[in-house]
């Protein structure tokens, strides 16, 4: 058994935690929207760093182009399909075997993350998308709970922190956010760009946990040019804000059954009534070939490769619109 002043004691050397950080860092509980290239690397430095719990969210699986920058997975995670939180847990684990961990194979909408953030001190964003980060903001907001944002693309990344009731939320700031219509899927992204990102965002998530003085400030950079540059965004507050202002919280409204996934030709269904048992009773129907595992059924339709799992999840990938899906949808199912 590692003795845990041994495994803290550098950190605690550091003045600005100490031995009282330390304290309460180890109460925290963290929860993860997204665990791929920057909510995998943020769910390991927490670890190492001796928060108590992790909540970890996210609805895809491993795959062999994650494995460049999403260093928390192996080559036998992608070979396996394993979904992202599993392989997350197992490997976290071995690093802290008393680290407690939840894990959610699930698309983060308002309703999902406001039924986990009873106990959840503080979220963190590892998503990839704008729609999902106006949510996980609309729930910290409404719960009062400090959201640690970044996003990376080629070798440009951000980060900044949001507290309810002492800055403006992240609605407020995305004028003034880096405009691109760029994703790691279509413009690619380096490892050491992630590692930026998530080192900004983890060092003020450990600040908001230690109960130190933070500034409302957008980093943002570019770890190839080697740049670096931040705003103080403590007076860029909407006051027509739905969100921080107006406490209307809009995302909790919207239901999304059909959207395509961000940067990628895959489309995502959410439909209760798409179960495995349903699709293997379809697809031995037809007298189709699918592989099973024990999160999901993936098959091929027309060359599709389509996955499904549980909880009524569908991924259709190379699929470009929603028209094309819902023709799949009712070819396979009626």
């Amino acid at each position: 058994m590692v003795n845990v002043m041994d495994r803290y004691s550098r950190q605690i050397l550091f003045k600005s935690i100490g031995e009282s950080g330390q304290e309460k860092i180890k109460d925290q509980t963290v929860m993860i929207v997204g665990v791929g290239a920057l909510g995998s690397v943020s769910s390991e430095m927490l670890a190492r760093a001796g928060v108590k719990k992790l909540i970890l969210i996210d609805r895809d699986y491993v795959e062999a182009s994650n494995l460049q920058r999403q260093s928390l997975y192996n080559e036998q995670d992608a070979v396996d399909k394993t979904p992202k939180v599993v392989a997350a847990k197992a490997h976290l684990t071995k690093i802290r075997s008393d680290l407690e961990i939840d894990i959610h194979i699930a698309h983060a909408d308002a309703q999902f993350l406001d039924a986990l953030v009873k106990d959840v001190d503080i979220i963190m964003d590892g998503t990839d998308n704008f729609e999902t980060r106006l949510v996980i903001n609309d729930v910290a907001f409404k719960h009062d709970i400090p959201f640690c944002h970044a996003a990376v693309v080629e070798a440009s990344y951000t980060s900044a922190t949001f507290i309810p009731s002492k800055t403006p939320c992240y609605r407020c700031l995305t004028p003034v956010l880096p405009s691109t219509t760029m994703t790691c899927d279509t413009a690619g992204v380096i490892a050491p760009a992630v590692h930026m990102a998530v080192s900004t965002q983890v060092a003020q998530a450990m600040k908001v946990m230690t109960d130190t003085s933070l500034d409302p400030v957008l980093i943002f950079g570019n770890v190839w040019d080697l740049e670096q540059n931040r705003i103080n965004f403590k007076n860029i507050v909407n006051k027509e804000c739905p969100t921080c202002q107006k406490k209307e919280f809009p995302t909790y409204d919207a239901h999304t059954t059909l959207m395509r996934l961000c940067g990628r030709d895959t489309v995502q269904i959410s439909d209760e009534t798409i179960t495995k048992k349903r699709v293997k009773y379809a697809m031995e129907t037809r007298g189709d070939d699918y592989r099973e595992t024990p999160y999901f059924i993936e098959f091929y339709f027309e060359n599709y490769r389509i996955v499904v799992f549980e909880n009524g999840r569908m991924l259709m990938h190379g699929v470009e619109n929603a028209k094309k899906a819902r023709s799949i949808i009712s070819q396979l199912l009626g």
